[in-house]
Formats: structure tokens, C-alpha cells, sequence
């Protein structure tokens, strides 16, 4: 792979564009030897035969085609890598892992398009522990558990209810809310990797068993179906209203905290708008 360089790939799709290597040179600004010898190294690298070359026409080999949508791909991740590297302050990536900012996500894409048209807002979501933070899909993240990972800082912009997740023909459905106490004997299903509740928020001597599931649709799914409760932030209730499913507060639970996180040594430069945005919706409500 070392071999293989990305002027040569620009090399194979300008000859397949232009039709000859003559006019891939002029597109290119070399010269027709420039070309043909580039384009024997990327075949050497490769050890395949990409062009048939005639007389009257070049067409890319059954190989060649294939290579060529691939470079096409290739070049268009290396224009959009340097692009964001070098305005990445155009566009602004929000991961969240289930439920975004829950009943402010509306408000705050309205009101970041009408104060900052400049800065493209995208909301990414993400079921991963840094909500696609660490892995670079995004340059923000709200998470709704602390970061222990010293890579990244965050700030508490809010604080949402505890809910239970119930099927709607469950007993405690009727209710208004409900107690810990109440639900503590049920089966507890939950994502370990971004969920906000664990057996820890029960008393020792009266924690539920707990089954573990891999993302929203699938705990929404095995709550309708009856098979056990789920306890959640306020958020998920607003994201993911769903038939057979009702959502009660727990009176007695703590709220859970709402937190942008950013990378500590490279903060996106809106990270303070935003960061003051949110605090400002979360707090009028």
C-alpha cells in the first residue's frame, strides 16, 4: 500500500475522464510522458492491468473500473479531510448517543442557524461512550454520564428528570410517577456503554436484575413487548415517544446532569456559543 500514491490515483481517473492520455496531461499540467508513466507505476504497485490502449480509445479494463470508482472515493475523502481541516470552523458536528437535547433539540438548531448562518450545524447520534467524540465523528458531544477520559473536558448545561420506561399495560402505568421501590423487583434494561442508570441507584439489598441491550429501538422494543422496564433521562421520552410505551417520572431519583464535552487541546472554536446556547435552554426551559 506504501506503493501506491494519490497523484497516481488522479492520474487513472483523469485518463478515464478525459478519454486520452494527451488530454489527461493538459488537465493535469504534465507532460503525456508524465502520465504514462505514472500510470505504470500505480499498475506496478498494484500488479494489474487497469488501461487497454489503442490507437483511437483507452477504457479501463474490468479490474480498472472497479479501481477507478474506488480512487473516486479515495480523492473525494482527501478533498473533504482537507476542506474540514482547513475551515472545519464552517461546519459544526454534535454527536449525542440516544436523544440529542430531548425537548430543546428543536429550539437549538432554530436558534443556531439565526445566530450563526456561517457555521453549519449537524446533530450525529452515535451509541458509543464519548457519542462519537473520541472516535472524530464529531467535534462536540452531549453525554449524560462524566468522562473519566482526561482526553476531553465537559460542562454541565442542564439537568433532566428520571423516567421509567413502562409498556403501557404495565400495572405502574396508571400511576403519575413512581418510586424506586416500586420498580425494584423488575428486570432493568440497559445500555452500558452510554446509558444513564445503573443497579447502583437502588440500595444494595434491593437492586433489580438486569438484562442488557445494544441500542434505543431495541430497549423501546423489549419494553413494549412487556419484558422489562427501562429508566432514562427526561430526553429519551421526548425523542422516542412510541406506541405501547409510557414514561412516568421517578420522584425519588436523582436528575440526571446534561454535559458538552469537547477535546481539552483542540475545542472546536464554537464550543463556547454552544456551550452557552444550551445552558441558556436548559435553564429558561
Amino acid at each position: 500500500m506504501d506503493e501506491v500514491e494519490l497523484r497516481q490515483l488522479r492520474c487513472l481517473v483523469a485518463i478515464v475522464d478525459e478519454g486520452t492520455f494527451t488530454d489527461a496531461a493538459i488537465a493535469l499540467g504534465v507532460s503525456q510522458a508524465a502520465v504514462s508513466r505514472t500510470l505504470a507505476g500505480l499498475e506496478r504497485a498494484l500488479g494489474v492491468r487497469l488501461l487497454r490502449r489503442t490507437s483511437r480509445e483507452v477504457t479501463p479494463t474490468a479490474t480498472g473500473l472497479r479501481v477507478v470508482e474506488r480512487a473516486r472515493r479515495v480523492l473525494g475523502d482527501v478533498a473533504d479531510l482537507v476542506q474540514e481541516a482547513g475551515s472545519g470552523h464552517t461546519r459544526l458536528r454534535i454527536g449525542y448517543a440516544w436523544s440529542a437535547v430531548g425537548r430543546h433539540t428543536v429550539a437549538f438548531q432554530r436558534r443556531w442557524h439565526a445566530a450563526h448562518p456561517g457555521i453549519d450545524l449537524h446533530l450525529i447520534r452515535v451509541n458509543s461512550a464519548f457519542a462519537g467524540l473520541g472516535e472524530g465523528a464529531c467535534d462536540l458531544a452531549v453525554v449524560r454520564r462524566p468522562l473519566e477520559d482526561r482526553r476531553f473536558d465537559s460542562a454541565i448545561v442542564g439537568l433532566e428528570r428520571r423516567l421509567c420506561a413502562l409498556a403501557a399495560d404495565d400495572p405502574l402505568a396508571r400511576r403519575r410517577s413512581v418510586r424506586l421501590a416500586d420498580i425494584g423487583g423488575r428486570i432493568l434494561l440497559v445500555d452500558r456503554r452510554t446509558g444513564t442508570t445503573t443497579p447502583e441507584l437502588w440500595p444494595p439489598d434491593a437492586r433489580p436484575a438486569v438484562e442488557e441491550i445494544r441500542d434505543v429501538d431495541d430497549w423501546l422494543t423489549e419494553i413494549a413487548a412487556g419484558r422489562g422496564i427501562g429508566v432514562t433521562a427526561e430526553s429519551t421520552a421526548n425523542q422516542y415517544p412510541r406506541p405501547g410505551i409510557v414514561y412516568r417520572p421517578v420522584r425519588d431519583a436523582e436528575p440526571v446532569a446534561v454535559r458538552l464535552a469537547w477535546w481539552r487541546d483542540d475545542p472546536h472554536p464554537a464550543q463556547q456559543a454552544v456551550l452557552e446556547l444550551l445552558s441558556e435552554l436548559y435553564r429558561t426551559g
